[in-house]
């Protein structure tokens, strides 16, 4: 019982205060970085940014304290050197976080839920040197940040990228700026343009779009797919 008391010592709680006051730090530069990404429309944004800031710090910020893990009985408990540990854990759950982000067509997927996983073993690292009250704190902060604050990206003024590749016969392929036009009758603006020819004679735009907060990617859609000159066409947007 006197051991699991001082896991909730005045030191250990001061020391677990300490920590969460950098971990608040880390949030607050995080979405402020993570900010300007969502601005822009990347895919990696406030969430992303917000969850990698906040579990780096948590690892680095541990090492601060090394005679307050384990209750204050580090002196005894470390029979070999934790951090070679803790360095090990990190890198295998990097390879798994890169096993969930996926490229789908131009899209990129599962940066958030890679950054989640990553922060989730930082927790297990401050629970497994006794860091309770940082861990509990560390855990609501990433449900703050996983749950609340992709309202708080929607909400902020943001740009929105989207990628369309647009398909035509090789002789019947509309100017560049007619594909201009049909993009800002949508509110899109065009800001980079790729062409590909196929083997099979179909000439290909490929191109960037960026919009404002409310952006209209079906009704561009739905025009695409009313077209007769159109072969084939795909648009997909950015998300996390």
């Amino acid at each position: 019982m006197e051991l699991l008391q001082s896991y909730w010592s005045i030191d250990e709680i001061k020391t677990n205060g300490i920590i969460l006051l950098h971990l608040m730090g880390a949030l607050a530069v995080g979405l402020s970085l993570g900010y300007e990404r969502t601005y822009h429309g990347r895919a990696a944004g406030m969430r992303t940014y917000a969850l990698v800031c906040v579990s780096t710090t948590a690892l680095t910020v541990l090492n601060a304290y090394p005679s307050m893990w384990y209750g204050g009985h580090s002196m005894v408990a470390l029979a070999a050197d934790p951090t070679r540990v803790i360095q090990g854990i990190m890198t295998g759950i990097g390879f798994l976080g890169a096993g969930v982000i996926m490229k789908e067509g131009f899209t990129i997927r599962g940066l958030s839920t890679a950054a989640s996983i990553w922060m989730t073993a930082a927790i297990g690292v401050l629970i497994g040197v006794g860091f309770y009250a940082a861990a509990m704190f560390a855990t609501l902060l990433s449900i703050l940040i996983m749950s609340g604050f992709r309202w708080l990206e929607d909400l902020l003024p943001h740009q929105r990228i989207a990628h369309l590749s647009i398909s035509y016969h090789r002789g019947n392929v509309p100017a560049e700026e007619s594909i201009r036009n049909l993009a800002k009758l949508y509110d899109f603006h065009i800001v980079d343009w790729a062409y590909q020819m196929n083997p099979d004679g179909e000439f290909e735009y490929q191109l960037v779009l960026q919009a404002e907060k409310n952006y209209q990617i079906n009704e561009l859609a739905k025009a695409l797919a009313d077209s007769a000159e159109v072969m084939s066409f795909r648009v997909s947007p950015t998300r996390a």
